[in-house]
């Protein structure tokens, strides 16, 4: 993938999973040394938040929606809500109003659990909202030679 070829080949999007693994390990290596110090209840706040801003509308939504198609809000909405930029902001917002505390783990390991164990990462407009093949996709991969080295 490159800035004018944006796309992952099956092994590449292997890879960006693997390095977003390690990032969930670091975040629940410290949520585990830090377990009796987490306020669980804002733990739980921090984890759910995401999707129930970000994912249940579309969801619903889709699952609604007799052609499949649901409107961009929900996916602007999937994507800021699973955005590492959000959650440093929320993170940030909360440090600053209350103070920092364990339970903003929740966040990274939301997030980079999403990517390293489902392989979801932002939502473009033009494919379904729920995972599917896409026939045009099918048809890229199957004329996609890999350039050899």
């Amino acid at each position: 993938m490159d800035s004018l070829n944006r796309f992952e080949t099956r092994t590449t999007h292997l890879i960006s999973r693997a390095e977003w693994l390690v990032g969930l390990g670091g975040s629940v290596t410290l949520a585990l040394l830090h377990w009796g110090e987490i306020n669980w209840l804002a733990f739980a706040g921090f984890f759910a938040v995401i999707d129930v801003l970000g994912y249940l509308p579309g969801a619903i939504a889709f699952r609604r929606s007799q052609t499949g198609k649901i409107g961009r809000g929900y996916y602007v909405a999937y994507n800021v809500m699973h955005s590492l930029l959000t959650a440093a902001l929320i993170a940030g917002v909360w440090s600053i109003v209350f103070q920092p505390e364990w339970a903003l783990l929740a966040l990274p390991i939301h997030l980079f659990g999403d990517r390293a164990l489902f392989g979801n990462t932002t939502k473009p407009f033009g494919v379904p909202f729920e995972p599917a093949i896409l026939q045009e996709f099918v048809q890229f991969e199957r004329e996609y030679k890999e350039i050899e080295v």
